[in-house]
């Protein structure tokens, strides 16, 4: 399994290189091929469906906790009865889902008349038809891919999201080259997921012998895993607020270009949220093994920070980067119009970079069954956000859930949250930032000096941006090696190097 961790890891991070490289191309083509505006109705119709995966209620979070428990207490049998529990509810779902989803495009003109042209708004509900079949597909595929994940096979997963991420784009430019626009998008992206979805279904099935039992019910375990689920679904709430919810309002309250622009941020913001989950999504299982067998806060503090410190040098070197480079980067891949979404990206990378580093403590609470507390103060941020989004929007564009997402990360996320690990989880969140606020200051003083030779040699050609972006790395590796990195720390990077000669 630590193998598996392993490879999960380096295919992960070599997946979002492949996502990221991929996108480098993607974002433009699609804005060459359809225009901005159609662009931000398919962001908008996107994040309005997408909605529909709350309907899962937090039921997929829950399934490793619970098959972690039956695996180390129970029979195989139980292992069954929890599967056809999942594969019943899961149908129920997609059916309400698919039905959800197609109501939405049927009535599109409610939510955008007033926003969209008449074009637009047939443009929203033909994509949206199509959606809610991608979301449904997607949602099925959960029973197998939460089956796969407990038994640790991170290389078919990381390599089948692998290719969805050469596939998607490969579809959609053939789709896209045969006059279909948008639409041939979307329906791209619908025959990636039904693809994945035997994929899932046939490793799970064939390879890890999974099987349902759908005859004995058990309700003391339904009414425990809904419990269990219940926060989760609040935290996901909160999810689906600060990704989803100001695209529909600003859909909704402003113009298709200032959404596009918007959408343009949150894709790059969701880069640093994906180089964070790919390592804390590998420790998953062993963490609810942890608390399974033992619960020893000492190992769990030690595993976080460990993680946290990988995540942190990792963060800090691409957050950095790309204030010192993004500017030129974002004029070139989508255009002088998306200038704005630097400034996007920077305000609202900045206080994510705190949660995005403690990804861990996440699976530690949820292990614990000690979640409540962090959904209940999520869902008030969530509220505000909200609030605050749909009053501000008009007179503020894309800076109010700009605004409403920082101090929602900040409060919640950042304060709040490294209160709670520390007084009631039991992690020594003290010992956690000693360990990583060097790398926060060291990262902190490379920025300033980079930033400053910026000034005198600015940035203006593809030649300036690799020099620099070189110049940087390896300032930034000199500081980190000379003033952060402990002689332990110093002697495992120099075996692995000795190892690769």
């Amino acid at each position: 399994m630590a193998n598996q961790r392993k490879a999960g890891a380096i295919l992960g991070y070599a997946n979002i290189i492949v996502k990221n490289l991929v996108n480098l191309v993607y974002t433009p083509m699609l804005l060459s091929f359809v225009g901005q505006a159609d662009y931000g109705v398919f962001q908008t119709s996107n994040s309005f469906v997408f909605s529909l995966s709350l309907l899962t209620f937090g039921f997929s979070d829950a399934y490793i906790r619970f098959y972690t428990q039956k695996r180390a207490n129970g029979t195989e049998k139980d292992i069954n009865v929890l599967n056809g529990m999942y594969l019943l509810l899961y149908i129920f779902v997609c059916v309400v889902a698919l039905g959800l989803g197609l109501l939405f495009a049927a009535n599109v003109g409610t939510f955008f008349a007033s926003s969209f042209t008449q074009d637009q708004v047939g443009l929203a509900g033909q994509l949206m038809g199509i959606m809610a079949f991608s979301v449904a597909c997607t949602l099925f595929s959960t029973v197998f891919d939460a089956y796969i994940l407990a038994h640790e096979q991170f290389r078919f997963q990381q390599t089948r999201q692998m290719f969805t991420s050469l596939a998607t784009p490969v579809f959609a430019f053939v789709l896209l080259n045969l006059g279909m626009g948008a639409v041939g998008v979307a329906l791209a992206q619908l025959a990636v997921n039904v693809t994945l979805l035997l994929l899932n279904a046939r490793f799970a099935i064939m390879k890890l012998r999974m099987r349902f039992d759908i005859h004995r019910f058990d309700g003391a375990l339904f009414k425990a895993i809904a419990a269990f689920s219940a926060w989760i679904f609040a935290n996901q709430i909160c999810d689906l607020v600060n990704n989803s919810v100001p695209n529909m309002l600003l859909g909704a309250l402003t113009s298709a270009v200032v959404v596009s622009v918007f959408a343009v941020s949150i894709q790059v913001r969701n880069v640093f949220v994906s180089l964070s989950t790919v390592m804390s999504n590998v420790f998953v299982p062993k963490i609810n093994r942890i608390v399974a067998e033992s619960d020893d806060n000492a190992e769990l503090t030690s595993l976080m920070t460990r993680v946290g410190r990988y995540q942190m040098f990792l963060f800090c070197w691409v957050y950095c980067g790309f204030v010192i480079l993004g500017r030129f980067f974002v004029a070139k891949w989508a255009g002088e119009g998306f200038m704005d979404a630097y400034y996007l990206i920077c305000a609202m990378a900045l206080p994510l970079g705190v949660p995005l580093c403690q990804n861990t403590g996440i699976e530690i609470q949820r292990a614990k069954n000690k979640h409540r507390a962090r959904s209940a103060v999520y869902l008030c941020m969530a509220a505000l956000n909200v609030l605050f989004t749909w009053f501000a929007s008009p007179y503020l564009g894309y800076w109010a859930p700009a605004i409403a997402y920082i101090a929602s990360i900040s409060l919640g996320n950042g304060i709040f949250m490294n209160w709670y690990y520390h007084a009631r989880i039991g992690l020594d969140m003290a010992f956690y930032w000693k360990r990583n606020l060097p790398v926060v200051i060291g990262s902190a003083v490379v920025t300033v000096v980079c930033m400053l030779g910026t000034s005198l040699l600015p940035v203006s050609s593809w030649f300036g941006f690799f020099a620099w972006g070189a110049v940087y790395t390896l300032l930034f590796a000199v500081v980190m090696w000379r003033f952060v990195l402990d002689p332990l720390e110093r002697e495992k990077a120099v075996s692995k190097l000795s190892f690769l000669r």
